[in-house]
């Protein structure tokens, strides 16, 4: 199992209040998984997605990550794990303004200390991989919304992670170039990335496979997407 959480509480201390985001948390997810993380606001939603993420850690339970309790790592190895095991996607593109599509998806193999001439070839394969090959010496000024999102997507993938983490990744984007985006990770999934969709939109949700919903910090329902798993039937039973 690449993500195993067991039973976590994730409790914040808000002046002489705790408030408890998580309450046992117990979820799976095997490779090539494409799973969407629904709720509302205040479900726990974006604070599972910062665990998964390790860009927190649980107040209590259990977090194996590729077969690593996460809570035994140290401050450099949850670094690396950042670097190297997930590619966040987030819903603000978080791209430098000064630097060009090619540059801002190498920054994760500077940060890995790939040679220059390894990682240009990296950064130019991912990015021909979400089709702006003719987009890497543009900056973000230049580019279309969708376009700044799928430089997000290549700088993701870049150091082939383990997990594709993506926050409401068409939140800032119109409703067109939504779909495109989505079509790009319905692609991905099929090439073998493991994606966690962070979403509260259903029309999103609805591209993965399976969908896990949250309600006041508790796991409401955790199944497979019945309109995906529809779709998929009747594509594979058409006549060629």
């Amino acid at each position: 199992m690449l993500i195993d959480i067991r039973d976590i509480t994730k409790v914040y201390q808000m002046g002489d209040q705790q408030v408890h985001a998580l309450s046992g948390v117990t979820v799976g997810m095997d490779r090539g998984e494409y799973v969407a993380v629904m709720g509302p606001s205040g479900s726990g939603k974006s604070t599972l997605m910062n665990l998964i993420g390790c860009l927190d850690t649980p107040s209590d339970g259990s977090y194996v990550l590729n077969g690593r309790e996460v809570a035994k790592m140290t401050d450099d190895e949850l670094a690396s794990i950042r670097n190297q095991e997930i590619g966040f996607v987030f819903q603000t593109f978080n791209l430098l303004p000064r630097t060009s599509a090619l540059q801002q998806v190498e920054l994760p193999l500077v940060y890995s200390g790939v040679p220059r001439k390894e990682r240009r070839e990296r950064a130019k394969a991912a990015l021909e991989a979400v089709g702006l090959t003719d987009r890497m010496h543009h900056h973000p000024s230049e580019l279309s919304g969708g376009q700044r999102q799928r430089v997000a997507v290549a700088r993701a993938l870049v150091n082939n992670p383990s997990i594709l983490l993506a926050d409401e990744p068409t939140g800032n984007l119109d409703s067109q170039t939504g779909n495109e985006i989505m079509a790009l990770f319905d692609e991905l999934n099929r090439r073998g990335n493991t994606i966690v969709l962070v979403t509260h939109e259903e029309d999103i949700a609805s591209h993965a496979r399976r969908i896990v919903r949250l309600l006041d910090g508790k796991v409401r329902d955790d199944k497979p997407n019945d309109r995906r798993v529809v779709a998929s039937a009747t594509t594979a039973a058409a006549p060629a």
